[in-house]
């Protein structure tokens, strides 16, 4: 019986270590940290998004502009051609040809730049919004770490970006192969077709095959991105010790704003203490509640409320106005109306008028009795 007891206890000893244990990051991470983590760049993103994405942008772009890129190709090679029956070669009509061709060039690429650079900038901020920032860029010395790269290229990231590679590979191979499956009896006969029907039905292919990967890229993608976001969510994971820390660090320490807000009270009290001599009442409830009371016609309209307290402060309250000889009128309905409605330095609601101004007269008329 006593071994099964001490195992009991040995029991919850291990788990109350490990509660409260610092090292295990079982808490998710903090709105604090969360920003944190997105100034310096880390934030859940899937390149496989943008691939998709300039994948259809790309072969879109190539559907648009495909004929008029195709019209110039064969006018340059045209041209060159041309240059070989020239008798004479000048300088001039070099300069002039290599102009010429660089503006083509130009043109044919210019429109693909654009696209792919507009499809990167839309798909990271889809993903990411706008979060500028040069962290990432900045040079980092674990990076140049021999150990600290064989620990990447065999981490669990590397397996999974391996496996991801291998799988995309598989996928593409087998959609190219259905894809020109389809289009098997008219592949044979592209050798027999003129040169700009041929180009078009191989950009009609192309086009075809370009979109399917894009769409599979899509898949892939939004798979990957969820992934991204719980790889994300677990490095951010934080510890509870650190949790503590940092709302110490934002929040201030629990122990040190209980203190001040005690020392702000003991203040608040002296002031109200020193006030008090000057009261003309105070009314009780009659042990709950004590509330002093002052009235000053030439500096205020109604009477006002220069200190109150419950329990134990109006016990000091009524202790202070013997000592200062203040007249002191039980009322229990009127004491807790003060005390809850009126704070310090108030003046009295209109509605409590009468009851206060006939306290008053009975008070002052008693003071003058006692000095006469």
């Amino acid at each position: 019986m006593m071994e099964k007891e001490d195992l009991l206890l040995l029991q919850y000893n291990l788990q109350f270590f490990a509660d409260s244990g610092s090292g295990e990051k079982t808490e998710k991470a903090t709105p604090k940290k969360k920003k944190k983590a997105r100034d310096e760049g880390q934030v859940a993103k899937s390149n496989e998004i943008t691939t998709a994405f300039l994948f259809i942008g790309m072969f879109s772009a190539l559907k648009i502009f495909g004929p008029k890129m195709m019209e110039n190709i064969l006018l340059l090679i045209k041209e060159m051609f041309a240059l070989f029956v020239v008798k004479e070669i000048t300088i001039t009509y070099s300069i002039s040809l290599m102009k010429h061709t660089m503006q083509v060039l130009v043109g044919l690429i210019t429109p693909l730049l654009a696209v792919s650079f507009f499809i990167g900038l839309i798909s990271n901020f889809l993903q990411v919004g706008w979060n500028p920032t040069a962290k990432p860029l900045q040079m980092k010395l674990d990076k140049l770490s021999p150990i600290q790269g064989f620990k990447r290229l065999f981490s669990m990231k590397a397996l999974v970006e391996l496996l991801k590679a291998i799988l995309k590979i598989a996928a593409i191979l087998i959609l190219v192969y259905i894809t020109l499956k389809d289009y098997e009896k008219v592949i044979i006969t592209i050798y027999d077709m003129p040169i700009y029907k041929a180009y078009g039905m191989i950009a009609t292919i192309c086009f075809d095959l370009g979109i399917k990967v894009g769409i599979l890229f899509i898949i892939i993608a939004a798979i990957d991105f969820i992934y991204q976001k719980y790889d994300l969510s677990k490095k951010l994971k934080m510890t509870k010790q650190e949790v503590k820390d940092e709302y110490k660090q934002s929040e201030g320490n629990p122990e040190i704003k209980s203190k001040i807000r005690q020392k702000m009270r003991e203040a608040s009290m002296r002031r109200m203490m020193q006030e008090l001599p000057k009261a003309d009442v105070i009314i009780t409830n009659p042990t709950h509640f004590a509330v002093a009371i002052k009235y000053d016609s030439d500096n205020s309209a109604a009477p006002t409320v220069i200190a109150k307290g419950a329990d134990l402060v109006a016990a000091k309250i009524r202790e202070k106005a013997k000592e200062y000889y203040i007249e002191i009128v039980e009322n229990k309905e009127l004491a807790r109306t003060l005390f809850y409605t009126v704070e310090i330095g108030e003046e009295i609601p209109p509605q409590l008028y009468q009851t206060v101004a006939e306290i008053l007269a009975f008070v002052y008329n008693l003071n003058k009795k006692k000095n006469s």
